[in-house]
């Protein structure tokens, strides 16, 4: 039980003060208004003294086994030690405040079922498996003088429809797809298109049979059109959208996310972070471009997830995203893009990123106010004094 809350409400952007909230297992069980003394039950009383009790937040644009920006060094290194290197990751992800992510390419089920069973500390991880990737698109790291196989790349409408089946087999949430040229990949521009259009329909097909969705790694505006005309629901990054793209997310309720905290990262520290410095120029390509993305989908109504896609070292700068979009947006809408417009994303309403009841018990407990000062969620180590996940008291 969490006595003298002052509990964020994010879906009306309210602060109520002098609530108790009771957690039953994993579960907020109810809200009241807080009495004193508490009553008389079993189980653990603490008495938050008005601090602000908020939910946990959510990263929809991760990668836990990211251990170094140079990928190819990932695909090339033991899963077992990718797998230690994971859990350092996850832990300092739960640390900051995030109790739910969404992987984009790495982890997979054994990662996933670490976390629910306990043998590692960190956030629920919604995951995709292998990221989905034509020869020499943004999912293949190999050189040009390489020539090894990769087992995520698919070439052909029936390669695609199994690589999905394969992936959906193994428990995924939701299925990648590279659809555009990246940074992070040595053989392709970042305006390159990926896959075919009967490619990118057998893959949606395949998702949308299986209840799941697909994401779609895209930057400029002929690619996020492309995919969103496809029924692509999900478009990271995005950096170099126009109007045209934005009718489009209105028009299919596709959502975007925006990753604005891993170019000012890798422009900053991308090759001491491992990433070849021919592919970490790539960057200044997209860096500028995004902030005026966001503000023009944010302006215009667009489901507006939160994102980081942070990469080694550079992983423990996952909130500056908050301060970065704080140049466009106010500090709910940001809040609310790591809570309520994460959990439509992952078909979670209700379940994560509320303070509700029947709602997870996946709770911050904050020394501030965040509705006046997104400082308080971007110093953790001062401001978040208790971390709550199912039910767990995890920090505090």
């Amino acid at each position: 039980m969490l006595d003298h809350a002052t509990v964020l409400d994010v879906v009306d952007g309210v602060l109520i003060p002098g609530q108790r909230i009771t957690l039953c297992g994993d579960r907020i069980e109810r809200i009241e208004a807080a009495a004193s003394p508490a009553p008389d039950e079993a189980g653990r009383v603490v008495d938050v003294g008005g601090k602000t009790v908020m939910p946990g937040l959510c990263d929809a644009h991760v990668h836990v086994t990211a251990w170094t920006a140079d990928l190819s060094q990932v695909d090339r290194t033991s899963s077992n030690y990718t797998a230690i290197r994971a859990a350092g990751l996850m832990e300092a992800m739960l640390m900051r405040g995030f109790t739910t992510v969404r992987d984009e390419g790495g982890a997979d089920y054994g990662l996933a079922l670490a976390v629910d069973e306990g043998l590692i500390s960190g956030p629920r991880v919604l995951f995709c498996g292998e990221v989905l990737s034509p020869t020499g698109g943004h999912g293949d790291s190999r050189r040009r003088g390489e020539d090894f196989p990769l087992p995520h790349l698919c070439d052909g409408v029936d390669a695609v429809r199994k690589a999905c089946r394969e992936e959906i087999r193994k428990g995924a949430n939701h299925i990648k797809l590279m659809l555009s040229g990246g940074v992070a990949s040595p053989t392709d521009r970042i305006t390159n298109l990926q896959f075919s259009e009967d490619e990118v329909r057998a893959a949606v097909e395949e998702a949308d049979m299986a209840g799941l969705y697909c994401t779609g790694h895209t930057y400029t505006a002929r690619a996020v059109n492309r995919a969103i005309r496809l029924g692509v629901r999900s478009l990271e990054h995005c950096n170099l959208i126009d109007e045209s793209s934005v009718e489009l997310f209105l028009e299919h309720d596709a959502f975007m996310v925006p990753t604005l905290a891993t170019y000012e990262a890798l422009a900053a520290e991308g090759v001491e972070a491992g990433m070849p410095k021919e592919l970490n120029d790539k960057v200044y390509t997209v860096l500028d471009a995004g902030i005026g993305a966001l503000r023009m989908a944010h302006e215009a109504g667009v489901k507006l997830a939160y994102g980081t896609d942070l990469l080694g070292q550079m992983q423990r700068l996952q909130l500056t995203e908050f301060a970065i979009r704080s140049r466009v947006q106010d500090p709910i809408d940001i809040i609310r893009s790591a809570t309520t417009v994460a959990a439509e994303l992952f078909n979670e309403v209700g379940e994560i990123g509320v303070v509700a009841e029947g709602a997870r018990a996946d709770l911050l407990v904050v020394d501030g106010d965040p509705l006046s000062d997104l400082v308080c969620l971007q110093d953790p180590d001062r401001y978040l004094t208790a971390i709550v996940k199912g039910g767990e008291l995890v920090k505090g």
